[in-house]
Order: structure tokens, then C-alpha cells, then sequence
């Protein structure tokens, strides 16, 4: 059975909404326009991460995504969207980049099953507008949203993104229940010395947006032992004004102060910190970067740590890799931690 069709035309009507807001197509009387303006407002100042640009450019992003060709592109692959039977999905989600979790909401909807759930505190004013505006389209989605701030209760299933430390708890307390239970994850690029200088301009829209604090911002680089990082300085030299966000530059001045005290060799342009590490996670104002010997042997270890990684940014000589300035534009099917969402909800 397809979509049930009021589900379907809120979320495509959300999209029009998105994608004219952003394009600032609507009158300021408009009263959705003047709310969303408020509540862009709100977050950033309730979470000092979510500028207005970095809030936007989520907007942007969904309302890019929700349209009917492509809502119906991503569910043509599936059987028996509508079962019939609503099971109850509880959501919990990160807040670390804005609507992080938008997209477990989205299936959890657009499956025709009810969802509740509970927002992190650094990003719980988004998504209730969002759930608004879809309950004024679609009246009878009022009763397919909870929002809770306590004990999960009446759950059939649960989707939970934290860290691998809250992955743990996650485990202990709905390990008994269906579930996807997220952990950390962080994204890489492979260069080869052979970039253009456009395409290391496009990396550092996979380094800078949303501060790398989500997960697939670029984190670490494998570059090979005669790399020149002159170049990849001279590229990303675009994106200098980051160094202007108070809490960026707050990270950035305390991890040099920490490199430097601690006699760790850097490279510094004076926004970015670039340091040798082995470790894939790096702090915010810092990318780490590994030396390689060859290809093949990366290829290997790469896949080898496949359950770390989110994404992989390089050229056709990494397996599954994906375009310069691609990471922080997923399609509707590129699934968190690459397990199928959709596939999940509809065998509950």
C-alpha cells in the first residue's frame, strides 16, 4: 500500500514551505514565516551553535529533499508502506547540528506509525514547529506526535543517536525492544596531493559547516608523506570567518593552548589547527590528519573501520567514497550509520 496521502502531501507542503522561507519568497505577514523566524531565534539563543546560517542551511537542506518526486523516489524501493497497524517508535535525539533527527521523525511518519519523542535540550524548538505546521495541514497527525521530556513510556520500538558512552545505557534500557541505537561516528577525507584547488575549497564546506560538529563533518585527513598542506591552506582560506564565532574561537585559542603546552607539532593558519593523530574524532578547531604509504593499504584499513566511519571523502581511489563538499547534503536514502531506517519500521 502506498503512502497514506495526507502524510504525504504535509510533508510536501512542509517543503514548499521550507524551500520558499529560505528563499525569503514569503510575505512577512505570512504567520508560519513570522513563527519560524521566532523560533530560529529562540534556539540560537537557547544552543549558541545554531547561528542563524547554520539553521538555515538545515532548512535549506530539507527543503530541498521534501518534494513529491523525491519522497517518492526514496519510498519506491519499499513494499507495504502503510500496514495498517500503528506501532509506536520513541526517538531520542542528539542535538548537536539543527533537525539532526528530523529524518527518524520523517519515517517514523511517513510510515504511518506514531512517534514520541524526546529532544535533546540543545535543539527542542525546531522540531515542534515542524510538527506544528504538519499537524495545521494534516489535523489527524495530532494524534502521531509526542513530545516528552519524561520516562519513555508506551513504546513499541526506539531509534536513540548518542555518544558510545550513552550507546550503553541505550543498550541496557531498550535492548529488549526493536531498536536502532546509534553511536559516535566521524568523517575522513584522502587526498593524494592531485586536488584542485576547487575541490579542497569544497572540503572545507565538508570541514566548516555546522561547525564539524556533526557527523559527517570532515574530522581527520589521510594525506601522503610528501603532502604539502600549503596548498589545503591556500584552498579553504574562504572560510576564515569562523575564526568571528565566539564559541569556535574559543575552542580553537584553548586546543592550540593545550597543543602547545603539551610540545604537540602543528600547523596553525590561524583558524584551523592541523595535527597528527591517530584518532578519527577530533576537537572542535582541529583537524587531525594520518600519513599513508599507499592506496591499497588504506583501502584496506578503511573498510577494515567501516563501523567508525560515516563518511569517506575522496576520488574513485577509495571504495565507497563520496564527492568533495558532498558530505553535509545527504540524499533521503543515505541512512545514518548506513542502516535502513525505513527497512527497520516497516518489519516491526
Amino acid at each position: 500500500m502506498p503512502v497514506q496521502p495526507h502524510i504525504l502531501d504535509a510533508f510536501i507542503k512542509l517543503g514548499n514551505f521550507l524551500r520558499d522561507f529560505c528563499e525569503n519568497k514569503q510575505s512577512e505577514t505570512n504567520p508560519w514565516a513570522i513563527k519560524l523566524n521566532d523560533a530560529i531565534t529562540k534556539v540560537g539563543h537557547q544552543n549558541g551553535w545554531f547561528t542563524r546560517p547554520n539553521v538555515i542551511n538545515a532548512l535549506v537542506s530539507w527543503g530541498e529533499l521534501l518534494t513529491k518526486e523525491k519522497i517518492n523516489l526514496w519510498l519506491s524501493d519499499y513494499d507495504d508502506l502503510d500496514k495498517g497497524a500503528q506501532t509506536t517508535v520513541a526517538i531520542i535525539m542528539a542535538g548537536n547540528i539543527p533537525l539532526v533527527g528530523f529524518h527518524d521523525f520523517l519515517s517514523v511518519l511517513i510510515t504511518g506509525n506514531k512517534v514520541i519523542t524526546k529532544l535533546s535540550s540543545n535543539d527542542s524548538i525546531l522540531l515542534p514547529f515542524i510538527a506544528e505546521f504538519l499537524i495545521d495541514i494534516a489535523p489527524s497527525l495530532k494524534e502521531s506526535i509526542q513530545f516528552t521530556q519524561d520516562k519513555l513510556e508506551g513504546f513499541n520500538a526506539v531509534i536513540a543517536t548518542g555518544s558510545n558512552n550513552t550507546s550503553r545505557y541505550f543498550d541496557y534500557y531498550f535492548g529488549k525492544y526493536p531498536n536502532i541505537i546509534r553511536k559516535n561516528r566521524s568523517s575522513i577525507a584522502v587526498l593524494t596531493g592531485a586536488e584542485t584547488k576547487e575541490q579542497l575549497n569544497e572540503l572545507g564546506k565538508d570541514i566548516f559547516q555546522y561547525f564539524g560538529l556533526g557527523c559527517r563533518s570532515v574530522s581527520k585527513l589521510f594525506v601522503p608523506k610528501d603532502y604539502d598542506f600549503r596548498v589545503f591552506f591556500e584552498s579553504i582560506f574562504d572560510y576564515q570567518d569562523i575564526i568571528n564565532t565566539h564559541k569556535y574561537a574559543n575552542n580553537y585559542d584553548y586546543n592550540k593552548a593545550v597543543f602547545l603546552m603539551s610540545d604537540f607539532k602543528i600547523f596553525d593558519n590561524n583558524f584551523l589547527l592541523l595535527k597528527e593523530d591517530v584518532a578519527y574524532a577530533s576537537p572542535i578547531g582541529t583537524l587531525y590528519y594520518e600519513y599513508y604509504d599507499d592506496l591499497d593499504t588504506l583501502n584496506k584499513k578503511l573498510l577494515n573501520d567501516a563501523q567508525e566511519l560515516q563518511c569517506v571523502v575522496a576520488g574513485s581511489e577509495i571504495s565507497n567514497s563520496i564527492p568533495f563538499g558532498s558530505t553535509q547534503d545527504p540524499g533521503l536514502n543515505d541512512y545514518a550509520d548506513r542502516v535502513d531506517t525505513i527497512d527497520f519500521l516497516l518489519k516491526l
